[in-house]
């Protein structure tokens, strides 16, 4: 149970101040960019709205948890489906700092690899969603109208960001962040080095470890350059740099609760094909990757830093305070709601 409670520190200590950024960037984007952006640049099912949200999430620094708030925030903004899905699958994979730090630790090649990886990913994701997911499959609770907002543009950022889209959201991501913790202890650092120099084997057992925890875009990195040392394939390891950040099983919970069933599977099973199909296409071009020497990685510190703890302490009062408000007032829950609809036929009327 201590190896337990101080994974779940660690975890929620290095997801918070991403969780913290997102919830911010999507209040922000909620007050302070005009609907009309979102309808002209992406809210239309069309290939140019996917490429966009793409494009403008590859650049963020924004891991597989920071990226949903923000991503659920742009679906209430009516940004289409597809657009959504793009911008959720491309934007955790990497960022100007990871790319940076690729760079730095494993060379030229895999800078290139994982942006462009990212892009075409995130792409195609949004194609597929725009295919297959029916507008009213897309979104369940996102949906609503919040009414006419008061106060200044700090005071509704704030709200918005740290209390509405914690409410929303904050229940599926504890659950969560108690599953990561848990596969953290469970599994061992040194398990899908056994299998050998299989590359697909090798692919395979990472997703199956990878996919389920948190690991951001940059710390990754000197996990996969430890990994490359003790034999693991570049085709491997690029797998672990793509599918690890871009989802966990805290994403997976609110991405579904969110966006639906159908969304969630379609975005999962693109992040896996893309991930080893790209992991084989490295291994067949013969890249090697040679890391820097003295390269840690960054799973094996045994706790977290000052900043990272009181992002975590400050990530539960919020999400605490959140909760507690929605279960002891549910009643002003639906009340809000009808008032809302009422606003918002007010709002068509004067159209």
């Amino acid at each position: 149970m201590e190896n337990f409670f101080r994974s779940l520190l660690v975890v929620t200590g290095e997801m918070s101040p991403y969780l913290l950024l997102g919830f911010l960037i999507a209040g922000i984007l909620h007050v302070f960019v005009p609907g009309r952006f979102y309808a002209k640049y992406l809210s239309k099912n069309n290939k140019a709205s996917v490429v966009y949200a793409a494009l403008l999430g590859i650049p963020l620094p924004l891991c597989s948890c920071g990226v949903i708030p923000t991503a659920v925030g742009l679906r209430k903004e009516k940004a289409s489906k597809g657009a959504v899905a793009s911008f959720l699958i491309a934007t955790p994979q990497t960022g100007i700092d990871s790319i940076l730090a690729t760079f730095s630790v494993l060379g030229l090649g895999f800078a290139v690899i994982r942006p462009v990886a990212a892009l075409i990913t995130g792409v195609c994701g949004g194609f597929l969603v725009n295919r297959f997911v029916p507008d009213e499959d897309a979104v369940t609770e996102a949906d609503h109208c919040c009414g006419v907002e008061s106060g200044s543009k700090l005071w509704r950022v704030l709200r918005y960001s740290f209390y509405e889209m914690i409410q929303d959201i904050g229940p599926r991501l504890v659950v969560g962040l108690l599953l990561a913790a848990l596969i953290q202890v469970a599994v061992p650092d040194e398990f899908f080095l056994h299998f050998g120099s299989n590359p697909l084997l090798q692919m395979l057992v990472i997703l199956a470890v990878a996919v389920p925890m948190y690991i951001c875009s940059t710390g990754s990195i000197p996990v996969a350059a430890a990994l490359i040392m003790k034999g693991l394939t570049p085709g491997a390891a690029l797998v672990m740099l793509m599918a690890g950040p871009a989802v966990n099983l805290a994403s997976i919970l609110v991405v579904k609760k969110s966006l639906g069933a159908r969304f969630t599977t379609i975005y999962l099973l693109v992040i896996v094909g893309f991930s080893v199909l790209f992991g084989l296409l490295v291994n067949a071009a013969g890249i090697n990757v040679v890391p820097m020497a003295g390269v840690d990685p960054c799973c094996e510190v045994e706790g977290i830093g000052l900043f990272k703890l009181l992002c975590t302490i400050l990530l539960a009062g919020l999400i605490l305070f959140a909760l507690v408000k929605r279960l002891y007032k549910p009643h002003k829950h639906s009340g809000h709601g009808e008032s809302c609809c009422c606003c918002c036929e007010k709002e068509k009327e004067k159209e």
